[in-house]
């Protein structure tokens, strides 16, 4: 067939756009996916197209579940808050909900008991949730327990307590230590009482974040780590809210970048805007990550180094179950 000039010039202007559209190295998330290796991961009802520039903005991926062990500990029956050591290896510290006196586990994370740390001078209404943060001494780790519970939204102030984190080890026979040098932070919110189930500490600067339960969207309340101090009423200012409500437990990766927050049947995963404020997080994209079944489940953790996250549940005897960060 016979060309005129113009006609090839066209021919060759299709055909550019066609190579351009065919090449581009843009892959589609769907909201919500399973892969081959049992992994998953979704988004939050959004379609995210992804080149080689931003690879590294992925949603992360984390395996399916596996039971690494059961609690051991037969006083351990009502697991509601529990923390990765930071100083000790392959060492969790998990408490109960309320009706315990003011103690702390420390067991394997495969279950083992290692210990009972009984925290001096300290008071337990209703103990919810605890976190492993720095602390006033620099290159200190300490763990932090929330007496945060308050099921009917009557109490005028809550409290945090404050320890240095003790030497553990996991292969170590179970022991029972006092605990001293407890500092307890007075706090209350600053639209009056409520319930609370998650208490979360930035590891780069020791800032403290509580999370309400009982409404359709748990709000985000922040202490900054200079206004910790023993002695006086702090009040919590409100900074965020999650888009979904009743969360049970949560924790900060220990870099800071990712936060990971429960509910009883839903878990997700939040990540830190470069250079940016924590709670800003929560006003971004967030990803559904994996949970098992479990008959009340309120305590979550990241592990010592962010590769992946612990979970247990209330009961006697209950499986600790771990999730790993998936490599592509």
């Amino acid at each position: 067939m016979h060309m005129t000039r113009a006609n090839c010039f066209a021919l060759r202007i299709c055909t550019i756009v066609a190579l351009i559209c065919f090449t581009s190295p843009v892959d589609t998330i769907s909201a919500a996916n399973t892969q081959s290796d049992g992994s998953c991961y979704s988004l939050n009802s959004k379609t995210t197209a992804v080149g080689e520039s931003d690879l590294a903005q992925r949603p992360p991926r984390f395996a399916a579940p596996v039971s690494r062990g059961k609690v051991q500990c037969d006083s351990l029956t009502e697991a509601s808050g529990m923390a990765a050591s930071r100083k000790n290896q392959d060492v969790l510290w998990i408490h109960n909900d309320s009706g315990d006196s003011a103690r702390v586990f420390a067991i394997s994370t495969t279950g083992a008991q290692l210990g009972v740390y009984c925290l001096l001078g300290a008071a337990a209404i209703d103990w919810e949730d605890m976190a492993v943060g720095p602390g006033p001494v620099p290159g200190e780790s300490y763990l932090y327990i929330g007496d945060i519970g308050d099921n009917n939204a009557v109490r005028t102030t809550v409290s945090v307590y404050r320890v240095p984190e003790p030497t553990v080890s996991a292969t170590q026979e179970p022991v029972t230590v006092n605990l001293n040098g407890v500092e307890k932070f007075t706090l209350k919110y600053e639209d009056g009482p409520r319930d609370a189930e998650v208490l979360m500490v930035d590891p780069t600067n020791g800032d403290l974040y509580i999370l309400s339960k009982r409404v359709d969207r748990s709000k985000v309340y922040r202490v900054p780590a200079a206004e910790l101090v023993s002695g006086s009423t702090i009040t919590m200012h409100a900074v965020a809210q999650l888009p979904w409500g009743w969360a049970t437990g949560g924790d900060i990766s220990p870099d800071g970048k990712e936060i990971l927050v429960r509910g009883y049947s839903n878990a997700s995963l939040w990540r830190r805007p470069p250079g940016g404020n924590l709670w800003e997080a929560f006003g971004g994209e967030y990803y559904s990550v994996p949970l098992p079944h479990q008959p009340q489940g309120e305590a979550i953790c990241f592990d010592s180094n962010g590769s992946g996250y612990y979970t247990t549940s209330e009961g006697a005897h209950q499986p600790i179950y771990y999730c790993a960060r998936a490599v592509d």
